[in-house]
């Protein structure tokens, strides 16, 4: 079968313009997230205001997700040939458009179509911010950059989310909606500035296009792209009823204030952040010093899928409140660890040329249990006899789902295998 193609030789990277272009994907995804928490957090004066059912804003939720997957293959393969910068540039522009539509026609038909057409144009952020960090860095020290990227959710949840919730409770959610927007047009206009292609891009090298020809069906039919997919499919469900319902749970289900429950969403995100930027850290350091990724990303990565998922599978046997927000927290921040390892995974077997389409499809694929995820929990809630119960029968089935996201992980993840068989040798 062969040995792991040697990583490329590039020139040397200037470490502040690495970690510039890195903390600009970083904040991409702040913006982005951003964007995507005002549903949760605005989500009870919402359906009052529109006069929505649980099971309508679920469908909502869902419907962000209805485009997202198609844009984010399309795009991954126009980021193959063009820069990411300017994928990213034209993104960030079109999320602040799309804010438009529900400030001037305040009605669920217009949040509907506002959401799907934020979901479309959000729908490849996180693998071109992914493609544009990952220019700047070699294949074994990629889980960090991932793992500050896919911190970025956590960011926009921890620190963005609970001023957001003081202009809903303040000010009404449609000045929620203009700060976004105006958020997205500042990031741009840095980015104009200061975002650059890395050396590790597909141009840097003749050697790098020469691996480009490995074709496409090959690395994506390979099983640690197929295990990652399944693991973070399972993941991306819980980050989605989080994003969603997390702040109604707290309200409806725990009983907290308004305030309150919009301020807390950021709460697991703070166990996930600390979870997938120290793992990840590690893993990198270990990698380049001649560790498995196997073994460092693919069963880690499983282990968290399992362990978190169980943790959530408990929640309806807690009956006091602290117990309740401890296992939501500790179960989806040890679970969230899975994110920048199995995309470091990812990128492993894809080389440069492809790494656009590759992570496209990815990322997509996995973003599909969106669609699912927040409509059914709104069935659920409005199914139960108390909201409480809903919630939590709703992450309990979720837990359950991303434990076997795991198993799934531990049986196929094997990036250094894959990589040989992937380029046929």
């Amino acid at each position: 079968m062969g040995t792991p193609t040697a990583e490329v030789e590039a020139p040397p990277v200037r470490a502040v313009q690495a970690w510039t272009v890195t903390t600009m994907s970083v904040l991409f995804i702040v913006v982005n997230w951003a964007d995507k928490s005002i549903l949760g957090i605005a989500a009870q004066p919402l359906m009052e205001d529109l006069k929505l059912s649980n099971s309508e804003l679920g469908f909502i939720g869902s419907a962000f997700y209805f485009l997202f997957s198609i844009v984010g293959v399309i795009t991954g393969f126009v980021a193959d040939r063009v820069s990411a910068r300017w994928v990213l540039l034209v993104m960030v522009l079109a999320w602040s458009v799309t804010q438009l539509p529900v400030l001037v026609f305040a009605t669920g038909t217009a949040l509907l179509i506002s959401r799907i057409a934020l979901g479309a144009a959000e729908g490849p952020s996180t693998a071109m911010a992914s493609v544009a960090a990952f220019t700047w860095f070699p294949q074994e020290r990629r889980a960090l950059p991932a793992a500050l990227i896919s911190s970025g959710a956590s960011i926009a949840k921890i620190a963005i989310a609970p001023v957001l919730a003081l202009i809903v409770v303040g000010w009404g959610w449609r000045a929620a909606f203009v700060v976004l927007a105006v958020l997205g047009l500042v990031w741009a206009a840095v980015w104009v500035l200061v975002g650059r292609e890395g050396p590790y891009a597909r141009s840097a090298t003749s050697a790098a296009a020469a691996n480009d020809d490995v074709p496409f069906l090959r690395i994506v039919s390979r099983p640690t792209f197929i295990g990652a997919v399944l693991g973070t499919f399972a993941m991306y469900a819980l980050v989605s009823v989080v994003l969603t319902w997390l702040p109604s749970y707290l309200e409806k289900g725990l009983g907290f204030p308004r305030l309150a429950a919009g301020s807390m969403l950021g709460l697991p995100s703070v166990v996930a952040m600390a979870a997938m930027v120290g793992i990840s850290w590690f893993t990198d350091r270990r990698l380049s010093a001649g560790g498995s990724s196997r073994t460092l990303r693919g069963l880690v990565a499983a282990g968290s899928l399992v362990v978190g998922g169980l943790l959530l599978a408990a929640l309806p046997a807690a009956k006091d409140v602290t117990l309740a927000i401890a296992l939501v927290c500790v179960g989806y921040g040890i679970a969230a660890t899975s994110l920048p390892l199995l995309a470091a995974c990812v990128s492993r077997i894809a080389p440069a040329g492809r790494q656009g389409s590759v992570l496209g499809l990815y990322f997509a694929l996995q973003a599909t249990s969106g669609l699912i995820a927040p409509a059914l929990t709104g069935i659920l809630v409005d199914a139960a006899d108390t909201p409480a119960q809903g919630y939590a029968l709703a992450f309990q089935v979720f837990g359950v789902v991303a434990a076997i996201g795991g198993v799934s992980v531990a049986l196929l993840v094997h990036p250094d295998r894959d990589v040989a068989g992937a380029r046929g040798r």
